[in-house]
């Protein structure tokens, strides 16, 4: 194969073949547990949960370590990296013969995983020696080293038989150890890239607030996300669908996993004659008809005929089964390798960056997606679950794609700008419009005038807001934000009451005639969670884009779907789990909203007043779960609707309840906010932004440090409200958990709203440093409670941890405007005033919604860990112990990044 002028033709082929033999061996390492981790779990007598745990801890360290690793590849070169970790995996295998308990186990797992982010060290390494045209091919044949798993399935069961599992773990390090040798023997460092200067590391992760960047990566998780999970998921589904052996279902899943890894090398050629982009629409197109007709269940119909029921079924067998997953492991190949062809074209200079983002996430969905598979196969009672999702992956990445492309083609239409316009500089935000600085396009005079026009017609656009001009926020400002603020804090307190209202409602499910498993009933009052954080990731970006106003009114609108969907629903004890789990979900509406309401009041306020004003909204829309699970007891208790809400159930002690008033209750207050919002509210027409212009919030280091913290706070205060009732249910028994749930919520939210002065004052920045100080010790005390079985210790202290997480809520919030005001005087010195505070205001608003997402995943983790540490363990302490570690590590990064010596608010200017 021709190399590019960058190195000659054979030291490129060296390196491409070495590499990719590397690849392989470093692949067969990576999934060594897969078999190994049979003889592991027998000898140590594991449960299926910490088998899972052991065989997916492997994928998940290769997988989050490409990222960085992609990077120090950029930096360092990849022949070094590459080589170093070939020899750190094969010692950490070896080391597998001496691990003689579990946690040593685990840990030797983790350090084993690092043979699967060899690729994303090796993509770097060996497009650098190719021309851009060739690239496609030389990285299809290099990926081609997936076919490694597929040599552990099929040698490794062989050298276990003759020598146990050790034997393997032994010959499978000495074999990645020698290859390492002749990998540094035969090749050479790659062809230095002296396009521009080495950046520094941190400097780095510019190019991942790019939307591009994880466009690609949305594709590679599917294309080889979906292959590593498939390639585990198989032999199950087959053993369990068609009732085969495993010995001859392992065979069979071959005819997906070995064409999804070796006709990677076609699906290069074909990258680089016909374009990486026609690759792409092809295998996703053959993805979503392959995963459509995989999903479709075993049915049977019955229709009514004129003398009798006509019955007649339909399944999948076996044969076709198998040809559309060859069909589909065949595409699936192409994919990876379209992939990566576009990484080194459009980011020739960050293919480390790059590619490592994008093979992590590929490798998390081979670590998420056969735990999804499972938990879908639990919770739907349907084998073919796993396909579904699947196909609604494949087709998102087909219609972001699509619609991507057709941006492109737009903007490629549009007449070119002047030569001697200045560029905007990676990710900069561009400044709307009306604000000082920003740039005029006299062809766009029209349009302007005719927008201000529209602003002058709509009296609930604010086309001058001015919160830090003293004269104007007495005078004007005050009296509005005010008004937004009350209204935003009603219809996040309604969005918080739905979006726990479960947490009360499956405790009464089984009372009603439910025939629920106490695993469908966690998973019930778990999806909220899970679909309430992941929406605020995308709803913490919606207000700059549609307005608060719309927002707020179609957002609290949407809480109308689960609580209708509620009430009618639960009346009929008949109805499927699936309507349940899907109304479980849709009250996730209520958790996104909180992202998109911090992020509209951010806007109204002056700096000095930003914490009071943002505890007030996020304080009183957090009791809205307290009050919540006061009022709903009650409202259960009594037909208030009479026969407008339909009939009452009967529980097994002859009481009469009406639980559709679970939902029925809050239809009309939804309707009074949604109102309210609409007529009351205003928009501010500075704070409009596309989704791309917030993305530049993802280069700066505070956003992820304050994720952390926050997690810290509203995390704990959040899975403490979801896992409190549980935990006093399961460790004191003797005592009522329901009849104090409401307490820590409340206490916690009421500590929020009246310490947003205390963070103004003192700064959020001491006072988060005291609050995690204070949440270690109290879960200390709170673990030595439950030690000594002392119910009043326990309580206590965990209503102090709701006080700490309360406060510290404010506090983490208070820091946002202050951290961004001094990051952008840094960044931007020569800018006015006035551009620096929008610029500010505008990253703060949208890091603050962030944040309040990542952190919102507490809500399903802290209930599953204290459930998974009492079923492994028998007790709560480790989860407790696990708890404490997290909030010591919080105090840590809050003291050196921000008060410490070296913090930010100690090097920069001081408070005003």
């Amino acid at each position: 194969m021709d190399s590019s002028p960058n190195g000659s033709a054979e030291a490129a082929n060296r390196a491409l073949w070495a590499s990719t033999i590397a690849f392989t061996a470093s692949f067969a390492v990576w999934t060594i547990f897969a078999i190994i981790g049979i003889g592991i779990r027998d000898e140590l007598d594991l449960s299926e949960t910490q088998f899972g745990l052991l065989v997916g801890t492997p994928i998940l360290s290769g997988s989050l370590s490409r990222l960085f690793l992609g990077m120090w590849s950029d930096r360092y070169g990849g022949r070094k990296i590459f080589a170093a970790l070939m020899f750190i995996s094969a010692a950490a295998t070896f080391a597998l013969i001496w691990a003689d308990n579990y946690p040593k186990m685990l840990l030797a797992g983790l350090v084993v995983g690092l043979a699967g982010g060899t690729f994303s060290v090796g993509i770097p390494y060996v497009s650098r020696f190719f021309s851009p045209e060739k690239q496609g091919t030389a990285l299809g044949i290099f990926g081609a080293g997936n076919v490694g798993a597929a040599v552990t399935k099929f040698l490794a069961p062989f050298v276990m038989v003759a020598m146990g599992w050790r034997g393997v773990a032994e010959v499978w390090a000495v074999g990645l150890a020698l290859t390492a040798v002749v990998f540094l023997l035969v090749t050479k460092d790659e062809p230095a890239d002296t396009a521009r200067a080495p950046e520094a590391f941190l400097d780095q992760f510019k190019v991942l607030v790019h939307a591009q960047v994880w466009r690609f990566s949305l594709y590679y998780f599917f294309v080889f996300g979906g292959f590593v999970a498939l390639a585990l998921w198989l032999p199950h589904y087959l053993v369990s669908t068609y009732g085969l052996s495993l010995s001859s279902a392992g065979m069979l899943a071959a005819f997906y996993s070995v064409p999804a890894s070796l006709f990677r090398v076609y699906g290069g050629v074909l990258s680089d004659r016909y374009g990486a982009r026609a690759v792409l629409y092809w295998t996703f197109a053959v993805g979503v008809v392959s995963t459509f007709m995989l999903s479709y269940p075993p049915t049977t119909y019955i229709i009514e005929g004129i003398r009798e029921p006509i019955r007649f079924s339909t399944s999948m067998g076996l044969a076709p089964f198998l040809i559309i997953m060859f069909v589909l492991g065949f595409f699936m190949s192409l994919g990876k390798a379209a992939v990566y062809k576009h990484v080194p074209v459009y980011y020739p200079h960050e293919v480390g960056a790059v590619g490592g983002l994008v093979g992590m996430i590929g490798g998390l969905g081979g670590f998420l997606l056969p735990v999804a598979f499972g938990v879908l196969e639990d919770l739907t009672g349907v084998r073919t679950a796993c396909f579904a999702l699947l196909f609604l992956i494949a087709i998102a990445s087909l219609i972001w794609m699509h619609v991507s492309v057709l941006s492109l083609n737009r903007e490629k239409a549009q007449p070119a700008a002047p030569a001697s316009a200045p560029a905007l500089p990676l990710a900069e935000p561009a400044l709307p419009l009306g604000e000082p600085g920003a740039a005029t396009d006299e062809r766009r005079a029209p349009e302007q005038a005719a927008q201000k026009a529209q602003e002058a017609r709509d009296p609930h656009l604010l086309t001058d807001w001015r919160p830090e001009d003293p004269q104007f926020w007495e005078s004007t400002g005050r009296a509005i934000a005010r008004r937004n603020l009350w209204i935003s804090t009603y219809c996040l307190a309604l969005a918080f009451a739905v979006w726990q209202i479960w947490s009360i409602v499956v405790a009464w499910l089984p009372a009603a005639g439910f025939q629920f498993t106490s695993n469908q009933l966690f998973w019930l009052a778990a999806a909220p969670g899970i679909s309430g954080a992941t929406l605020r990731i995308f709803y913490s970006f919606l207000v700059p884009v549609f307005g608060g106003r719309l927002w707020t009114a179609l957002s609290t609108g949407l809480l109308l779907i689960p609580a209708f969907g509620l009430g009618y629903a639960i009346q009929n004890p008949e109805t499927p789990y699936l309507i349940f789990l899907a109304l479980a979900l849709l009250c996730g509406f209520g958790g996104g909203n909180f992202a998109s309401s911090v992020s509209n009041i951010s806007f109204f306020f002056p700096r000095k007043e930003k914490g009071r004003a943002l505890a007030i909204n996020s304080g009183i829309g957090n009791l809205g779960v307290s009050v919540m699970q006061m009022v709903v007891p009650i409202v259960i208790s009594m037909g208030i609707f009479g026969y407008l809400s339909g009939s009452p159930q009967t529980t097994p002690d002859g009481a009469t309840v009406w639980l559709q008033n679970a939902g029925f209750f809050w239809v009309p207050l939804i309707v009074v906010g949604v109102l309210a919002a609409w007529f009351g509210m205003d928009d501010i027409a500075s704070a409009k932004a596309s989704f791309t212009e917030q993305m530049v919030i993802f280069r700066h280091l505070h956003t992820w440090v304050m994720c952390w913290l926050y997690t810290g706070t509203f995390g704990t205060f959040i899975g403490m409200s979801a896992g409190f009732p549980l935990l006093t249910r399961l460790v004191f028994p003797q005592v009522d958990a329901l009849n104090y749930a409401f307490v820590g919520p409340l206490v916690g939210a009421l500590s929020r709203a009246f310490s947003g002065g205390l963070s103004d004052r003192l700064g959020g920045e001491r006072v988060s440093f005291w609050v995690f100080v204070s949440m270690i010790v109290f879960t200390f005390l709170l673990i030595w409670g439950l030690k000594i079985e002392s119910f009043t210790i326990f309580f206590s202290m965990t209503l102090l941890l709701f006080f700490a997480s309360g406060v510290g809520n404010a506090s983490t919030f208070q820091m946002v405007p202050g951290i961004m005001a001094r990051v952008v005087e840094t960044q931007a010195p020569h800018a006015t005033a006035e551009e620096r505070r929008h610029r500010a205001e505008f990253e703060s608003a949208a890091i603050t919604g962030f944040i309040s997402a990542i952190a919102a995943y507490g809500g399903f983790y802290i209930p599953k860990a204290l459930g998974t540490s009492i079923a492994v363990s028998g007790n709560a302490d480790a989860a407790l112990y696990g708890f404490a570690v997290f909030f010591i590590t919080c105090a840590l990064a809050t003291w050196f990044f921000y008060t410490g010596p070296r913090g930010l608010f100690r090097t920069t200017e001081p408070r005003a």
